[in-house]
């Protein structure tokens, strides 16, 4: 539209040219001269009805018009001016050797004169700027910005027109290349990354000395979602880009080479089928006691890393527990399956527990050894007296579960992990392996001594 703007007032000046000076005073001649001569006027109207004489007269104006525009005589416009912002500078220097810092990324070009010389410019897509360091050595220099294009009748200014750089030598240093996992958590819950595998582990930075000082370590930032499938199986990723950064995780600006590499990224679904065990808390009512626990699932799939999945199945099973206290009838529970530290996904995240209960009976079993847990390394526990080593363990619970028990199913232990040297009262704990049954320990506390191998 700026166009169209432009050559309707060219044109528009044009006419106002020829209306004013040689239409008008042609037209007041034609009607002077008609006037005066009366019979010949008639022929020179005639005369310039003639279609040979209007086509010279167009030849003629024409040529005048051309003339005129070409030597300038008709002014169509004073001169504006048109501002380029943001022009990208080229900085001309050897990047093998060296490096410049103070070096601006753009400036803006003013550019003056009419207003059809800068339309044109403005199109154009030619604005080279550049800073030439070709012939500087390491220093600080005061360098000019040239603005390299013909721009014929129009001036520039560039802003800024110079600017001060120091130029250093470059010198190079081989780093230990880590990597970091970007989006982990975007990986489908039942998949885990096995490895990460790639070319090389050295790279080399190159830099300004006092710049290569601030590098703490080079990464390859390997972002899962760049995968084109996150299938079990090896993924490559191409083209990861590798930064330095500092001690504080700042990125420090210093050339890697390589400046990219390619990372094979494993992909595993590792798991294993893991027991669920239900723990009840608390007491049924008075005279009862529970005589089954179902579980809608004996088992859950958990998915997780090996590692995590060894120490999972040390434990030998996922402890659920259950509120039993009070409990005065049969009863179902809908309870959630806990996530194991560590551990990605279940298989199913919830489990019916049904609970049924009937009257109970009590039992004690005599001479349970009390066991010690979490000793601290180097030191040895002992009862102070025979009554100190073992104890008597009353179990409370339905016959049927109960007549079923061995001495050998029950635990009673003291927990030393908060205890130094020295003698301590020290609480007695029972537990079996039957969960539907209670277990107490007629003696409360015992008195062990703590001391040195």
């Amino acid at each position: 539209m700026k166009i169209v703007q432009v050559f309707k007032k060219l044109f528009r000046s044009i006419a106002y040219f020829f209306d004013r000076y040689f239409v008008t005073p042609v037209t007041k001649f034609i009607f002077l001269f008609t006037n005066k001569y009366g019979k010949s006027g008639k022929q020179i109207e005639n005369w310039l009805s003639s279609t040979n004489t209007l086509l010279f007269i167009s030849l003629l104006l024409a040529f005048a018009i051309f003339i005129m525009i070409d030597k300038k005589i008709i002014v169509f416009n004073d001169n504006s001016a048109e501002v380029l912002q943001d022009q990208p500078v080229k900085a001309i220097y050897n990047e093998e050797s060296y490096v410049v810092e103070g070096l601006p990324k753009t400036v803006d070009i003013t550019l003056i004169g009419s207003t059809t010389d800068l339309y044109i410019a403005r199109q154009s897509s030619n604005h080279d700027v550049t800073m030439d360091l070709s012939g500087l050595k390491p220093g600080t220099h005061k360098v000019a910005i040239k603005y390299n294009r013909n721009t014929g009748n129009i001036k520039y200014m560039v802003n800024p027109s110079t600017v001060t750089v120091i130029i250093y030598q470059k010198v190079s240093e081989t780093k230990t290349l880590d990597l970091d996992i970007l989006n982990l958590d975007h990986l489908d819950s039942k998949l885990v990354v096995e490895d990460v595998t790639y070319d090389t582990d050295k790279v080399i930075i190159k830099g300004a000395e006092h710049i290569l000082k601030e590098v703490a370590t080079v990464k390859a930032l390997v972002d899962l979602d760049s995968l084109a499938t996150q299938n079990v199986g090896t993924n490559k990723l191409t083209d990861v880009m590798l930064k330095a950064y500092d001690k504080e995780g700042n990125v420090v600006d210093v050339e890697v080479v390589p400046s990219k590499i390619d990372v094979d990224v494993v992909i595993s679904s590792p798991s294993e089928e893991i027991p669920i065990k239900v723990i009840p808390k608390g007491e049924v009512s008075f005279g009862l006691g529970i005589s089954t626990i179902t579980l809608s699932d004996e088992t859950v799939i958990v998915y997780a890393s090996s590692d995590v999945l060894e120490k999972i199945k040390e434990t030998g099973y996922i402890p659920i527990e259950i509120d039993v206290s009070d409990l005065k009838a049969n009863k179902e529970y809908k309870q959630e399956i806990p996530l194991p530290i560590g551990a990605k996904s279940l298989s199913t995240n919830t489990i019916t527990v049904k609970v049924a209960v009937e009257e109970s009976t009590n039992k004690d079993f005599t001479d349970i050894a009390i066991e010690t847990r979490n000793l601290p390394s180097g030191y040895i526990a002992q009862g102070v007296s025979e009554s100190d080593t073992k104890v008597t363990v009353t179990v409370k619970g339905v016959k049927s579960v109960i007549d079923t028990l061995e001495a050998s199913d029950i635990h009673a232990y003291v927990d030393l992990s908060d205890y130094k040297e020295g003698t301590h009262k020290v609480d007695v704990k029972v537990e079996g392996a039957d969960t539907k049954v209670q277990y107490t320990s007629k003696i409360k506390q015992i008195e062990i001594k703590i001391s040195k191998k």
